[in-house]
């Protein structure tokens, strides 16, 4: 199966079957504090931040989904051009399948329809093993004119796939050399099985500006490959991995309190604005999402999209505005 088959059919597994974690994203076990006198106006709280040198509405990154073929190009539109419209920063899927030569024969200008948001290129660590140069991530970012870099790695979904690239040995050693000098920032980013403090610790000496821990509790790629290769031995290989990995909220929450000086992006899981308030008050920057607007893209327009987004930003909104900080649901202790 083709690099750009293979993405089509993972869209297709997304939209159609249950692929999420068999674990939580773990922001259940944390409590927003209640404020019942805010002493605010409400028409006027701010939620606004920066994010890579640029001011945005709020902290939310619509996270990397898709690219390289029709369909997730035009999901990738409805993305970028409902993430212009509302002025938030917009990741890209992986674009390995750009530099293979079997993407769409012309790459989109999505800087030309996103303005001037934030844009984030999206790059496989593993590809440093197999042929991938300093030339091919620069070249990510020009394609984009991307403000930042992703750099994801995803040893379960590789090791998982067909055909998959599993010779991870000696990468921290070429992200040290990648991020040497790289123009723009790189940040590190699981694709949904977390982030661990020591390995955060790790990326960061090494060079990578932020982490985006991509935590357990959304999409687990392990499903979602098993689904998509038709193979009865893969699904049967990929089963014990269901629950597999780091839930969000423990990522955000071990990192920050072992290293507060590490900047977090938390996605995983995310689906509203009250997750996104708590990944906040935990220790984020950011809070990234995905899955919650698949379909709104998919299947709809940017509007579609715009809607969605709009919810989770007041959401997120009225959340911050009501809090007065985050304790642990069990115990109460604030945290």
């Amino acid at each position: 199966m083709t690099i750009a088959a293979r993405k089509n059919s993972h869209i297709e597994v997304c939209l159609r079957e249950d692929v999420r974690s068999g674990v939580t994203n773990g922001f259940e076990r944390y409590r927003l504090i209640h404020n019942a006198l805010p002493e605010a106006d409400f028409a006027g709280f701010p939620i606004e931040t920066v994010f890579l040198n640029k001011k945005i509405s709020a902290p939310l990154l619509i996270s990397s989904m898709t690219g390289g073929t029709e369909f997730g190009e035009r999901i990738n539109r409805n993305l970028i051009e409902a993430a212009a419209a509302l002025n938030l920063p917009f990741a890209i899927g992986s674009q390995r399948v750009y530099l293979t030569g079997s993407a769409l024969a012309d790459f989109p200008k999505l800087r030309k329809i996103a303005g001037n948001i934030p844009l984030l290129a999206n790059l496989g660590a593993v590809q440093l093993n197999y042929g991938f140069t300093r030339e091919h991530y620069l070249w990510a970012v020009e394609m984009l004119e991307a403000d930042a870099l992703i750099l994801h790695l995803n040893p379960l979904q590789e090791l998982i796939q067909s055909g998959g690239n599993t010779d991870f040995s000696g990468l921290l050693n070429k992200i040290e050399g990648l991020c040497a000098g790289f123009p723009v920032p790189v940040i590190a980013k699981e694709v949904g099985w977390g982030i661990s403090a020591e390995l955060a610790k790790k990326l960061t000496d090494a060079g990578v500006s932020m982490i985006d821990v991509a935590g357990a509790g959304g999409t687990s790629w392990s499903r979602v490959e098993s689904l998509a290769s038709g193979d009865p031995s893969i699904r049967k290989l990929a089963e014990p991995f269901a629950d597999w990995g780091i839930p969000t909220a423990e990522c955000i929450r071990s990192i920050h309190e072992a290293h507060p000086e590490i900047r977090l992006i938390a996605s995983g899981g995310i689906l509203n604005g009250v997750e996104a308030a708590k990944a906040i008050l935990l220790g984020a920057e950011m809070a990234g999402m995905a899955a919650r607007f698949l379909s709104a893209a998919a299947e709809g327009t940017a509007e579609t999209v715009c809607e969605e987004l709009r919810f989770v930003m007041e959401q997120y909104k009225i959340a911050r505005f009501l809090s007065s900080g985050i304790e642990r649901a069990e115990t109460g202790k604030r945290v």
